[in-house]
């Protein structure tokens, strides 16, 4: 074990040592504990600003996380943050560096507003066209990148920041000409038929998107979990090198990963344009792939912390527009507070990597 020791106090040393091994209960306590020193740091703030400390208690946890409808518009947020975390897990798990998830999201709206544009399909198979069609178009936008990198060896990270730029356009191309909705010329597709939408499951406004996550994360978590496929992505992750040396597929290992990661953050587009927008928009992706790369990142690429950290996430984003609509706080100091908590959480990974420990010790004259 690997260790540093630090000697400040008289008889005492500090000693920072790697950690081998660390469970998710313990992963899910730090990432908690930096949640609430994150929010310790935005209350200070906002009381200085005049703003009541019972207010800021009903904004962020009883308005969001103890009642119905607070919970609910969570969830509705956090349904594609898990996807597209999801999605940056599989990539970085083999590092593979995905930059390019909000691309392939918006390239799996394009494929299901190609089957309602056009009118593919009868119309009890519609969703599931548009479901498939979303998988395949954010899988076939990850695959020029993966083979740039496998064939010739050209950084992921350029190539699918460069596919971000040219999705957006081409989206951008679509709504402003031959997509642009007539009944309004704003720049956007039609609205979905309603057989094209998810319905709501019965509950406040939560719709079929938490199933359709629900078995996207059941199957990612057997996959890295449980399969051999899982192992052996581990071992590309932990060591390339070696998974050459012991005759592993390294190639196909990348690539399956690739195109599973393109795969998720298309199916996230799915459930954002067939429940929440009910069309394609230009807008519909902003952000999103900067979220799934910190999601999957603070849950260390595993599949069930991906869920609790896109809550959390999900959670953040509701109070803070709440804050600000309720509290009239400009957009930039609700910025700032996403970003002191996520920077909290992001440093928290120190302490999942490193064990503190205060020892005793005698000095040698």
């Amino acid at each position: 074990m690997h260790a540093l020791s630090l000697s400040f106090l008289r008889g005492r040393r500090l000693t920072i040592e790697v950690r081998q091994k660390i469970g998710w209960k313990l992963r899910l306590a730090i990432v908690l504990g930096a949640v609430a020193f994150g929010l310790g740091i935005c209350i200070a703030i906002l009381v200085s600003r005049n703003v009541d400390i019972a207010s800021i208690y009903d904004e962020f946890i009883v308005f969001t996380f103890l009642n119905a409808a607070g919970i609910s518009t969570v969830i509705v947020q956090s349904t594609p943050l898990v996807l597209v975390g999801l999605a940056a897990a599989m990539a970085f798990r083999v590092n593979y560096w995905n930059i390019g998830i909000e691309g392939q999201l918006f390239m799996g709206v394009v494929g299901c507003t190609i089957i309602s544009y056009y009118d593919i399909g009868p119309e009890f198979l519609r969703l599931p066209l548009m479901f498939v069609f979303a998988a395949f178009f954010g899988a076939l936008w990850a695959l020029p990148s993966a083979l740039l990198k496998l064939r010739l060896n050209i950084s992921e990270v350029i190539s699918t920041l460069l596919l971000n730029y040219i999705a957006f356009y081409f989206v951008l191309n679509q709504v402003f000409g031959p997509w642009r909705d007539p009944k309004d010329n704003f720049p956007h597709s039609p609205r979905y038929e309603d057989f094209e939408r998810l319905p709501k499951i019965g509950w406040e406004d939560v719709s079929y998107s938490i199933v359709v996550a629900a078995v996207a994360l059941a199957f990612v978590w057997w996959l890295v979990e449980r399969s051999r496929f899982g192992i052996q992505s581990r071992f590309v992750g932990v060591n390339p090198r070696m998974v050459l040396a012991i005759g592993l597929p390294l190639s196909a290992i990348t690539l399956i990963s690739a195109l599973a990661s393109g795969g998720l953050a298309g199916v996230a587009g799915f459930t954002i344009a067939a429940a929440t927008e009910g069309r394609l928009t230009f807008t519909l992706a902003a952000g999103y792939g900067f979220s799934g790369i910190v999601i999957a990142f603070l849950a260390g690429n595993r599949p069930l912390m991906v869920v609790v950290v896109a809550f959390l996430m999900g959670g953040l984003y509701i109070a803070g527009e709440s804050m600000k609509v309720f509290y009239s706080l400009p957009d930039a100091l609700v910025g700032l507070f996403q970003a002191v908590i996520v920077l909290s959480v992001t440093a928290s990974e120190f302490f999942a990597r490193y064990r503190l420990r205060m020892a005793h010790y005698e000095r040698e004259d």
